[in-house]
Order: C-alpha cells, then structure tokens, then sequence
C-alpha cells in the first residue's frame, strides 16, 4: 500500500487554493494511505484563522475548510502524539533549532521520522523543514 505523510503546510493546500496546490492534487491519488500527524487537527484551524486575519480566506471559506477537513478525519491515517513522539520532537528540537526548526514543526517532524519506514514520499511546503525534512533522508531533491 503506497503512502504519503503531510503536514499542515500541504494539507492546508488541499483545502485551499494556493501556489503549488496543483502539484499536491495531482500526486494524491497515487497514494492509497496519506498520513498525518495528530497535531495537524490543531495547526490546520490555526492556519485558515490567520488566513482570515491576513485577509487571504473569508470567514466562510475558512469554515467550510475546516468542516470539509474534519469530515475527511477517517480518511487518514494518525500519528498519535505519545512520548515517544515528544522525545524525538525534543531532540531533533536540539538539532535543528539553529536552523529556524520551531515546537510544532519539530513534533510534525518527528512524526514523519517515526513512519518513515512506511511511507514512500513525505510532503512539507514548509521551507525550512523541508530543509529538514532532505537531511533526515525524509525527502530527496
């Protein structure tokens, strides 16, 4: 079973149209699994409220975002956020903080680590941890 792990920053396209949207729809259905990290059902509100505050989504499509993402919960599959989870995201915190690496993309970083084994291709249209995402061996060039 082919999978793919996201995080927010590329999920959040899927429900919204943004640059490199196309690109992520288009890879979608070659995956029969797409994983996510249980922190994305946080950081996904998080990021249509700032969509709405920068005025780059109305009320209404921010909502309905979120609705038609809380709709879809059974079709992923979830990286459970347990201790192990947060002593890796601890770690790769003290690794690559000097690169810009923050909490939350640290613990969205160590779900991916943790299902790296499982998964044929890892998204992040992060810059910086896609930066990561390359030296952890997560994604190639």
């Amino acid at each position: 079973m082919k999978s793919i792990f996201l995080d927010t920053s590329s999920l959040v396209k899927v429900y919204h149209r943004e640059p490199d949207s196309d690109n992520i729809l288009k890879t979608l259905p070659e995956f029969q699994r797409i994983i996510l990290s249980e922190i994305t059902k946080i950081e996904f509100i998080s990021a249509f409220r700032k969509k709405v505050n920068r005025s780059e989504a109305t009320e209404t499509e921010a909502k309905d975002a979120i609705r038609f993402f809380e709709n879809d919960y059974n079709k992923f599959h979830w990286v459970v956020i347990d201790s192990k989870i947060i002593h890796s995201a601890k770690n790769l915190l003290n690794d690559y903080s000097k690169i810009g690496l923050r909490t939350l993309d640290a613990i969205q970083l160590a779900c991916a680590v943790s299902v790296k084994d499982i998964t044929d291709e890892n998204l992040t249209s992060d810059k910086i941890l896609k930066n990561i995402f390359l030296k952890e061996g997560l994604i190639s060039k």
